[in-house]
Order: C-alpha cells, then structure tokens, then sequence
C-alpha cells in the first residue's frame, strides 16, 4: 500500500488525465473559446497500385462535432479511417490531431482472445480510476494514524484526489460500466462469459463497450450498428448524440446517421465533398445538385451540337465571309471547357423483380405455430396471415426467432406444433442472410446458369453485368467472394426466378446505401408478396406495409411503416400485457383500469379494420377508374372511325356515353382523394 506521502511524490500521476485534469481546467476553457477544431485532413490522397482510392480529399471535425463518411464499397471510407489513425500512411496530404486530444477507432474486425470475463474486459478501461479509488482508501486508513503537518498534507492531497475522482465519475464506474454492458445488449447472465469464447460480432460490441467507456475526444467508428439489435442500436443513437466528444462515423444505416450525424462527408470517385445536415438533408442536396449538373450537361451538349450545326452550314454555303465566321466559331468551342456528364443515381444495377404468375389473395396462412430449441422456447401458438401485395416485415431482439420463422415457412426446419399453409399458386424465391442457397465451390457464371440452364451464355453474362459482375468477375468461385458480392448473386438469382412470394433474411446486410436504394425501389414496385426480416429501419420505413414484432414469444401486428411502429409500439406492448392479464383473470371482476385498457383494445381493433376497409374501398375505386378510362379511351377510338362519325345515332350515343363517364370518374377522382387522405 502507497503511504500519503509516497503519493505526494507521484500527485500528477493520479489527478492528471488527457484535457480532463483539474489544474488545466482553465486552459482547456481557453482553448476551447479560441479554437474550436479538433481534426483536420489536407488534401489525402492515396492509391493502390493504378487504383486511386483517395484524391485530395480535405474536411475538418470541430469539437463535440458528428459526422459521417459515407460512399458506395469500395470507395476508400475503411481507408480513410485507417489513415487518420495512423494505421495506414497517405501517399499525400496531412492529418492533424488538435495537440493534447485523445482519439479511439474502432474497426469493423476485432480480435480478443483473453482469459478475461466480458466485465473484467471493459473493467480495465476503469483501471486508473480504481486505482485513484484504491489510493484514496489507502489515504483514508493514512489519515487515521497522522497528525500535525504529516495530517495537513494528506488531507490536501486527499481533497484534490478526491475533486478529480468526482470530475471522472468515480462513484459511478460500476453502473457506467453495467449501464454501456446492458445497453449494448449483453446480459448480466452473459458477463462472466471468457472473450475467447465470444463470436466475431460479441467480440465487437465488448471492443466498442470500452472505446465507449474510455471517452476519447474524438471516437472513429467503422460500422458500428452491423452486430447490434434495434435496441441497442436505438441506445447506441442516444448515447453517441449526447457524447461530450466529436464522433466520425462510418455506416450504411440511414436511419441511425439520420438521429446521430450533422455532417456528411461523401466520398465519390476518389474525391471527398462535405455537407451540413443529417443523411435526407445530405440525400436531398446530393439529389438537387445532380440534377443542376445534369441539366447544365444537358444544356451545354444541346448548344455544343447547335454550334456544330451552325458551323457546318456556314461551311457548306462556301462562301468566303461565311467560312471566316465559321472557323470564328470553331475557335470559340475549342476554348469551351467541356463538362463531365455527372454520374447517374443508381445506373449502375438495375434490379427489376416481377412475379410470373399472379398468386391468390391469400398466400400464407400460419395457425398455432411454435418453435422451441431445448428448454428455449421461440414463438408459441403464433397465427399470422399475409394477403397478396403485402410488404411485411419481422423485427425483433436478436435470438428472438425471427430467421427460424422464414426457414419454417421454407421448410428448412419442422414445426413443433402448427400448420403452414401456401395459397394458390404461390411460388417462394428465398434470400438466405447467410448464402446457403449458393454453391461455395461453382463459378458465379455457373451457378446462375445452372440454377436456369434455358439461359443462352449472352443472357446470363448481362444479367450478371446487370449486377456489377462483369469480364472475368464472372469466373470467380463463390467462396472467394466477398459478403456483398455473394449478395448480388443471391439477388440476381432472385430477380431470374419470377417469384411471387419473396422471403428475404436480412437482404441489405453488406449492400451499400447505393445497392440498397436499388432494392428498395425494386421493392415498392414489385406486385408479388414480400416477407422479410431487417434489422435496417430505414430500409424497413421506405417498403414495408406492415411489421410483425416478435416479443415475448408472440407476434404483435402493426399497420404501417417503421415510423408508425414506434409510434404504436408503447400502446400495443401495454395493450398486449394487459390482455394477456385480464384473459388470465377473467373470473374476477374488472376495475376501471381494465376497463379502459380493454376500449383501448377494442377502438385499436376497430381502427385496424377501418384502415383495412379504406384499402380495400381506396383499391375498388381505383379498379372501377381503371375500367371506366378503358372505356373513355375506346370511345375515342371509335369516334375517329369512319363507320361512327358518318352514323349520326351512334355517335350521339358514343358522345353521350363519354360525357356519362366523364361525370362518373370526376366523381370517381373525388372520392379517391377522400380515401387517399
């Protein structure tokens, strides 16, 4: 044990920690007010070998700051990262850490293989202050035996190490540490667990729980959401917003950069670009300026061909004025500096996905259906119903059963108890998170040729360039290529199968926000059936028309977006655990909690089939428009024929008949403006 006075030797070692120190408070507020910035990146460049990944790519990160690197696979984000923290050097440009600042990265990839428990793990991040709680016990005992001077100068030392353990959050270390454990979705029964033993992913959370913990000024992360569930990625969200350092965040989850960021740096054919604003004001901006661009393109090749034109005519009147005012406009559009044709939003893949053959409106029926591995049981007397035209998607905690369901439904495992049932003409096309449907030893030509051998070589080749693959790319082994690019197979082969159910497991997982942008899209317009689970709720916002949450062994049912799920969420769980109370207690009387709980229910009942009824009223109006508009247009045709238009009664009918139909669909027009609102 240290005695007072040893420790009035080593004082600066204890009280003295990176800017947080209490003797350079004051400086730390000074600099502060004068200088704000804490990272600067100059003009970074970097290539691999002829590749240029990074180009003069300049931005700046002020203190307490969020941003975000954003930019399709490839395009030098990890790179980026890995050169501002040194791991890697630039061929050019300069990275500058403001002077005293700390910085910690966490990396998509993390390698522990320790003998220590996940606590203990995170519990040595708190080492300096254990040992500064250590050393004021140890004072403490000191104070007990001093007296005079020796008692004066153990109680000063003890006074200021004691204002810097409360400056640090001493007392609090045990509930920070229980509290970031807990919030990264590990359970107290999971914290003796060795880190040796942990997944790659577990491995990960435990890396980002002591960046987390160790409060650096400035914290780079590379994917961080990829092994987290929706709540911990909600919790994740709250506690890097309220952050009292500056964040640079690397992720392909919009819906998470949107509640954290206000900065976006976006990496484009080797450039960096900033912009002020979370990912929709980024996306927004992006969008407005490619369309300036484009039109400016557009404008400049429209007079370019003018001039061009212009020149060739007075050259072929061969006239000696008109051939000087020729060559005078030939010199003019060889100083026009040319402007490059920006590059199109998502032309690159195109993703068209169209059933072959239209299913019946109810296309899968579960009744009574549970799963239970061991003594864990997943789901229990689970009804769902799914119609045609559906987008619905599962979401739930990790380890709830959410991919178990979809390999039930495929008939990759049995049920315990229950029925599954396909409606009429109902055929499935499965995207597997994990690629099982692929074979690991086939070429990527081969295994969609194989999958549809009525394919001539040309068609297989431009399919597979439909989606990124192209000159030798088509002639690598599955099992050499990456995660996103096993995607891409999985959905070519998709988008070849004609499907009218589609059961997806996790199909943006390694996609870039680009590549899910495509999918998204293709989604919103597909006519079939779509089944999927995602933890990607941006993804989820923009395609799903209903979300099953499976909690507590069960499926609650919300109609309606992410968006419209959080809103519910909280009534449906109150609901869901109050009906589950009075159905347990129905031989007793209700009180008047019961009560409104069970109106509650029921006005959320109605309400359900109120908006179901609105649909299917919203869906007959458009039918019936449809058909009348047919017929508008057939009039019409028929009114420029000869046989009509010299037959005075039937073109009096035909135009009667048009007018009839014109006041029906105005009326037609109104109520559907009534239901669509």
């Amino acid at each position: 044990m240290i005695s007072g006075k040893e420790l009035l030797k080593n004082y600066a070692r204890y009280i003295i920690l990176p800017d947080r120190g209490a003797q350079s408070a004051n400086k730390t507020q000074v600099e502060e007010v004068i200088f704000t910035m804490i990272l600067s990146c100059s003009r970074i460049s970097k290539a691999f070998g002829t590749d240029q990944i990074l180009s003069e790519v300049s931005f700046h990160i002020e203190e307490q700051e969020k941003a975000a690197i954003v930019g399709i696979n490839g395009a030098g984000k990890s790179t980026l990262l890995k050169i501002i923290v040194g791991e890697m050097a630039a061929d050019e440009g300069e990275v500058v850490l403001s002077k005293g600042k700390t910085l910690g990265y966490l990396a998509q990839h993390q390698e522990l293989s320790n003998s220590r428990t996940i606590y203990e793990e995170l519990k040595e991040v708190k080492r300096p202050i254990i040992e500064m709680e250590q050393q004021l016990r140890a004072l403490e005992l000191e104070m007990q035996g001093a007296s005079g001077q020796d008692l004066e100068q153990i109680l000063a030392v003890y006074s200021r190490l004691n204002h810097t353990f409360e400056l640090e959050n001493g007392y609090a270390w045990k509930s920070e540490l229980i509290g970031v454990l807990k919030g990264l979705g590990f359970t107290e029964e999971e914290f003796k667990k060795p880190v040796s033993t942990l997944s790659g992913g577990q491995k990960t959370r435990v890396s980002l729980g002591k960046l987390l913990l160790s409060q650096p000024d400035l914290i780079l992360l590379d994917e961080p959401t990829n092994h987290l569930d929706m709540e911990s990625i909600a919790w994740l969200e709250s506690y890097l917003s309220n952050y009292n350092g500056a964040v640079i965040i690397v992720a392909h989850d919009r819906y998470f950069l949107n509640r954290v960021v206000t900065k976006i740096v976006e990496l484009e054919n080797g450039r960096g670009e900033v912009y002020l604003g979370d990912y929709s004001a980024y996306s927004e901006k992006k969008a407005l300026i490619r369309t300036a661009q484009m039109k400016a393109y557009l404008n400049q090749q429209q007079e370019i061909r003018h001039q061009e034109e212009v020149i060739s005519k007075l050259k072929a009147f061969n006239r000696e004025k008109s051939i000087k005012r020729a060559e005078s406009r030939e010199k003019m559009l060889a100083k026009t500096q040319i402007l490059d044709k920006p590059a199109e939003i998502n032309d690159e893949m195109r993703l068209s996905l169209e059933p072959n053959i239209i299913s019946g409106n109810d296309v899968l029926t579960i009744r009574n259906l549970s799963k239970a591995f061991g003594s864990q049981t997943l789901f229990s007397h689970a009804d769902i119903d799914i119609k045609r035209g559906e987008r619905v998607a599962v979401i739930g905690s990790n380890g709830t059963g959410k991919t178990t369901l979809l390999k039930l439904i495929n008939a990759m495992l049995p049920a315990d108890t229950g029925t599954i049932t396909l409606g009429t003409k109902v055929h499935i096309g499965y995207y597997d998170q994990e690629h099982h449907v692929l074979h690991m030893d086939k070429t990527v030509f081969e295994e969609v040729q194989d999958a549809y051998p009525n394919l001539t070589n040309t068609q297989v080749r431009n399919i597979l360039a439909a989606f990124l693959f192209t000159g030798d790319d088509v002639f690598k082994r599955i099992s050499d290529l990456s995660g996103g690019e096993r995607g891409r197979v999985s959905l070519a082969k998709l988008m070849l199968s004609e499907a009218n159910l589609l059961i997806l497991d996790e199909p943006t997982n390694h996609l870039d926000i680009t590549s899910r942008e495509i999918l998204e899209d293709a989604l919103k317009t597909y006519t079939g059936t779509v089944l999927y689970v995602s933890h990607d709720r941006y993804f989820i916002n923009q395609t799903a028309t209903r979300i099953l949450e499976l909690t507590d062994r069960t499926f609650l049912n919300y109609i309606g977006n992410y968006d419209y799920y959080l809103e519910k969420k909280e009534l449906m769980n109150s609901l869901y655990a109050a009906s589950g109370t009075i159905k347990s207690e129905v031989t007793t009387s209700p009180s008047p909690n019961e009560s409104e709980v069970k109106l509650d229910w029921k006005a959320h009942k109605e309400e359900q089939a109120r908006i179901r009824k609105r649909q299917n009223d919203l869906k007959r109006v458009e039918d019936e428009i449809h058909l009348l508009e047919t017929r508008d247009g057939e009039i019409d045709s028929l009114l420029s024929t000869e046989e009509v238009y010299t037959n005075v009664e039937r073109l009096m009918d035909l135009n009667n008949e048009k007018k009839s139909l014109q006041t029906k669909l105005e009326e037609l027009y109104e109520r559907w403006e009534d239901l669509a609102e």
